[in-house]
């Protein structure tokens, strides 16, 4: 008797989507599309708008500090530095402040008092650039000049706050050195970015598993050894994406940056002294009598801050993917 060996192997299971769920797929499909679409779109048209100038100057569009276009001396040198500092200056002020308000909200604050605080920092998010700007120029450039001056004084010594022309031994020394700088544009768009920030980091805090929470309690931890040991780890995605988003808003902010700010064409360094620049408030300030040519510049110029928003969002993406909400948490 001859003995027959069956396999056994796994029964494929199919499961047939319905008419929601194909209806779901194609629609996020075109959306994604979509979205690819338009930004290669803008950034198709910012190329081909700026091909004559960038064969005009070549590589030297990147080294260049002065903007005389119609002359064929110009570069993003010295807008490019104002706008990497004012939004460095913006996050460093704005991440501690929009981390504190979401962990404040999401593991401090009653309920009662939960609602008005999360309705207060959206409806910070919707106040418009102009009125920042308007802030900064008229209420916060007054009063931080006491500030300018400490940071100048004691830490004058770092090039990042020296202040050339400022005396910190003259009490009566004009104050207007310290106007209308770096420092001031980064403190007013700050106030711009914090919300955002504060959403995506407070709703990343407040998917942490209650499970984990009730352990690290359970195990004898204090409130914040809850927060740094589960909270924390779990929003690292969110704090990571809400920071970059924040800086890529604060790279490309026009308005409120154009009314505080006294442009200058050189590459200005010392974040406290009066005097600088941006890409996107140069491109406001030069649009209305530009000419053809300069036009074409104005849009590489564009181009350059377009390449560098979508970098960071790249890099933003890549990052947060590593570094998964949840992934790291421990008790």
């Amino acid at each position: 008797m001859t003995q027959v060996s069956t396999e056994q192997r796994p029964r494929v299971v199919k499961a047939s989507p319905g008419l929601a769920d194909r209806i779901f797929h194609g629609g996020s499909r075109l959306t994604g599309l979509f979205v690819f679409a338009v930004m290669g779109a803008i950034g198709l048209f910012l190329a081909l708008r700026a091909v004559e100038a960038l064969r005009a100057v070549g590589f030297r569009f990147l080294t260049t500090a002065q903007w005389q276009p119609d002359v064929h001396r110009f570069g993003i040198a010295a807008v490019l530095t104002g706008t990497v500092l004012i939004a460095a200056v913006a996050v460093v002020v704005s991440v501690p402040l929009a981390t504190g308000t979401a962990l404040f909200i999401s593991e401090v604050a009653p309920a009662w008092l939960k609602q008005w605080l999360v309705s207060l920092v959206d409806l910070m998010a919707a106040v418009p650039s102009v009125v920042y700007g308007l802030w900064g120029l008229v209420f916060l450039e007054g009063h931080v000049i006491g500030v300018a001056r400490w940071l100048a004084t004691w830490f004058g010594w770092i090039p990042l706050f020296r202040v050339d022309g400022a005396d910190p031994a003259d009490p009566l020394a004009s104050a207007s050195v310290y106007t209308a700088s770096t420092f001031v544009a980064g403190l007013t768009v700050s106030m711009m970015v914090a919300p955002i920030q504060c959403s995506v980091m407070r709703e990343a805090f407040s998917q942490a598993p209650p499970g984990e929470r009730e352990g690290a309690y359970a195990l004898g931890a204090t409130r914040w050894g809850m927060i740094s040991s589960v909270v924390l780890p779990f929003g690292r995605g969110g704090m990571i994406g809400g920071t970059m988003l924040g800086l890529g808003r604060a790279l490309g902010e026009t308005i409120a940056v154009y009314m505080v700010i006294s442009q200058v064409f050189d590459i200005q360094p010392h974040i406290l002294q009066v005097g600088t620049n941006s890409v996107s408030s140069l491109i406001a300030l030069r649009y209305g009598d530009a000419s053809g040519f300069g036009l074409s510049a104005l849009m590489a110029a564009g181009l350059a801050l377009f390449a560098i928003t979508l970098l960071v969002n790249f890099t933003a993406s890549t990052i947060a993917a590593r570094s998964r909400s949840g992934a790291q948490s421990e008790v």
